[in-house]
């Protein structure tokens, strides 16, 4: 008999950094599986991440198994590492936080390239630069 998908949780969790606290146990806990299991297995795949938050997908399925699916950190996360700053501007329009470059945009637009849904690498750092506005920071030559 084939596995039955019974649920699926999203969150995010800092890479390398999964406890059995929630929002991993709030999440998973009423699925019955095997908590230790699964941030042991999260924490040696994202362990390179160290600390970075990363979006994951859990499919938890009939017989209390389950796989899980680890997407690039999110596009804010990796700005605000690549400004040095601890937190976007509450008026990204007036209060500029910090700069970015063209190149740092090219590296994390490398980074995400498989998660977002754009057509072309122009494309993509279109949205980064939009994102990066949002929260403030000044995109840089």
């Amino acid at each position: 008999m084939a596995k039955q998908l019974v649920g699926q949780a999203k969150f995010q969790i800092p890479g390398g950094q999964a406890t059995p606290a929630p929002p991993v146990g709030t999440s998973l806990g009423k699925f019955g599986i095997n908590l230790g299991q699964f941030v042991q297995q999260f924490n040696d795949r994202t362990k390179e991440f160290n600390g970075t938050p990363i979006p994951v997908v859990v499919s938890v399925y009939n017989d209390r198994t389950f796989d899980f699916i680890t997407k690039s950190p999110p596009a804010a996360a990796l700005l605000k590492q690549a400004a040095g700053i601890a937190k976007g501007s509450g008026v990204p329009n007036r209060d500029k936080v910090g700069k970015v470059t063209r190149e740092q945009i090219m590296d994390i637009c490398k980074k995400k390239m498989k998660d977002l849904n754009a057509g072309s690498m122009e494309a993509a750092m279109r949205m980064i630069e939009g994102t990066a506005r949002s929260m403030g920071l000044e995109v840089v030559d």
